[in-house]
């Protein structure tokens, strides 16, 4: 008999939020570097998963994105049917939303398949 109830992680996953907090130093620019090893979601065709190591980089202005919430929104992807073309222009838009940095890249490195290896890249700038 399999169990049907939903596990701690999926239900964190599922209630996730990217939640942010103040910019510790506002006015100083700096850069963070996220570095995410295990993205994965379903090719939008086949229904195969897709692999990824997505490296995000951003310059904050007012918020910071709390790391935890980062990692549950990503997780969030791994039952998704999407492209790498829209998977890693989303995970931009919704990081953008969150936190409106002055800059911020995006970077997905999805591994080979089918002899076919694919980098994403997408970048943003806040306006003045």
């Amino acid at each position: 008999m399999q169990e049907t109830t939903m596990k701690y992680g999926e239900r964190a996953i599922e209630e996730g939020q990217l939640i942010t907090f103040p910019n510790p130093r506002p006015g100083r620019r700096y850069t963070i570097e996220i570095t995410l090893p295990e993205f994965t979601c379903k090719c939008p065709f086949s229904g195969y998963p897709d692999f990824a190591t997505l490296y995000v980089s951003y310059s904050p202005h007012e918020k910071v994105v709390e790391l935890k919430a980062i990692k549950l929104y990503i997780n969030s992807y791994r039952d998704r049917y999407i492209s790498h073309e829209e998977a890693v222009n989303q995970v931009l838009d919704d990081l953008v939303a969150a936190c409106d940095p002055l800059y911020m890249q995006i970077k997905g490195d999805f591994a080979p398949r089918g002899n076919v290896h694919t980098v994403i890249t997408v970048e943003h700038r806040r306006s003045a």
